[in-house]
């Protein structure tokens, strides 16, 4: 009999897939394929092992894609958050919204946000018309067949800049023109109409190349006030008063970047608050209405999914309700395992939720919705960068939780390869179930959708099901071995079943868990 540290042990029913269905990603109507199973209950550790053999939940549906037969092969990614350094543009967005927060300062143009994983866009429809054919109590909603990313880079999240000339005063222009020199370094330019161009009178605009540029110039000066001097100079760069920028040894964390202090007058507060995902729960009960409203906001404007389809029903199923049983061990993190609302309140509403699941070694990012009035933060950026932090934070308490797992990379799919940009990063073999960093997986998608990660030809899934008579069954109110379940079987497709089932889970999943059969 297989011991269950939690308790409760975790109950699936599962369902092999028998068709193809319409993918959410190409829109090719019978392209993706995958296994499924509807978990009543299910323990963090089954959970976590079952992610790191490619399973994914949506609710409290869990599945597989079948990856060498899918259109869009979905390869689980996870990034290293120990390592890991915010970009250029991770920054920009990091700042952007502290500015936003002290001034209230606003970027200019439109900004599309680039979500993080969503597993409602992750699932494909396919997957929701196999269990709608299935007869279960809870059924679940189909998926839009119009779901529309916005995944644009968030480099373009701000109006595309427009070159800034450097402006001389009109002594300089005429000290310059008069020598005989080359003319090409400068810009004449004529005094401008009222309201339009550049005010002459005021300091001239500086391009961060030419800042650049003169800080180079000044550290050349310290080093050798003649020779290197005297060379920059001839190149036309015109001696500056700016002083250079102090520079420090180690760039800013990704936590300095983001509890940066605010001034006492900030124009805005932001707190993010963490929610157990239960109706017992008084905080999740009390701003369950507010994110609702959101959650309804989002839906229809981003996804264009049409109101009476983001019902309360549809939201609790999808987004509140799952199968995780929550676990607060002594060596677990302070707000224990299990499914949690990230929300992100600014100025007393929630402007964005993001729904994770903290797993023994990973937080594990499940979904993202925001109020589209605040899509110029670049939410979906934000958010994820919180998450890669939070995990951060999580690890100084319980070392082994040092993941953050993205959901499912998919390189044919240009929309949703963004998840690449978090790095390190690595994607899970398709076949042994070992984690190989994305830069050596990259060359092989480049070629082909489907690939085998590890290299070793003689590499195989360690947890591979070996002995499918010790799997766990649950028929009859009765808990019994699969062995012993067989014996009252003729159904050679129950057997095929069965045993598919073992060799999805692996060895140790299929002892732990309990697969429902009636």
């Amino acid at each position: 009999m297989a011991f269950w540290a939690g308790g409760s042990p975790s109950v699936v029913d599962y369902f092999p897939s028998e068709d193809f269905y319409r993918c959410g990603y190409c829109k090719n109507e019978s392209g993706s394929r995958s296994n499924g199973m509807w978990a009543h209950s299910m323990t963090v550790q089954d959970y976590q092992d079952l992610i790191d053999r490619g399973w994914r939940r949506s609710g409290k549906y869990v599945y597989k894609p079948v990856m060498n037969q899918t259109c869009c092969p979905q390869y689980t990614i996870r990034c290293r958050p120990l390592q890991f350094q915010p970009s250029k543009s991770h920054k920009k967005v990091l700042k952007k919204m502290l500015k936003f927060l002290a001034k209230g300062e606003v970027p200019k143009g439109s900004c599309e946000d680039e979500p993080m994983d969503s597993t409602m866009d992750d699932a494909v429809a396919g997957d929701f018309a196999l269990i709608n054919k299935l007869d279960i109590q809870c059924d679940l909603k189909t998926l839009s067949d119009d779901i529309k990313e916005s995944l644009e880079s968030e480099g373009k999240n701000s109006k595309k800049e427009e070159p800034q000339e450097l402006l001389q005063s009109q002594d300089f222009v005429g000290e310059k023109l008069g020598s005989g020199e080359p003319s090409h370094s400068v810009k004449v330019h004529t005094v401008p109409k009222p309201g339009k161009g550049a005010d002459l009178s005021k300091p001239p605009c500086r391009k961060a190349k030419e800042i650049r540029k003169e800080r180079k110039r000044l550290k050349l000066m310290q080093q050798n006030p003649a020779g290197e001097l005297e060379g920059f100079q001839a190149q036309g760069h015109p001696p500056s008063l700016f002083p250079p920028k102090a520079k420090s040894n180690q760039p800013k964390s990704l936590e300095d970047l983001i509890f940066e202090s605010l001034p006492e007058n900030a124009s805005h507060k932001l707190e993010v608050r963490l929610v157990p995902v239960s109706f017992e729960d008084p905080e999740f009960k009390s701003s369950f209405s507010q994110s609702f409203s959101l959650y309804v906001k989002y839906q229809v404007a981003i996804h264009q999914d049409p109101p009476d389809e983001c019902g309360k029903t549809e939201f609790t199923r999808f987004l509140c309700s799952s199968p995780l049983e929550a676990e607060t061990p002594p060596n677990g993190p302070d707000c224990g395992y299990g499914s949690f609302h990230q929300q992100y309140w600014l100025d007393g509403k929630i402007i964005a939720v993001g729904v994770i699941d903290i797993l023994p070694n990973c937080v594990s990012s499940v979904y993202l919705y925001y109020d589209p009035d605040y899509s110029f933060l670049s939410l979906g950026v934000y958010s994820a960068l919180r998450e890669i932090a939070f995990t951060r934070q999580l690890h100084e308490k319980t070392s082994q939780l040092s993941y953050y797992y993205m959901g499912f990379y998919i390189h044919s799919c240009p929309k949703m390869k963004y998840k690449g940009q978090y790095r390190p990063s690595d994607l899970l073999c398709p076949e042994t179930y070992v984690w190989v960093p994305i830069e050596q997986c990259l060359p092989s998608l480049e070629n082909s959708k489907y690939c085998r990660f590890n290299q070793d030809p003689e590499a195989v899934d360690e947890d591979r099901s070996t002995e499918p008579d010790r799997l766990q069954v649950f028929h009859k109110r009765a808990i019994m071995p699969y062995g012993v379940y067989k014996k009252q079987q003729k159904d050679p497709s129950e057997e095929a079943a069965v045993l598919q089932y073992a060799s999805l889970v692996g060895q140790k999943c299929s002892e732990r868990m309990l697969l429902f059969r009636n």
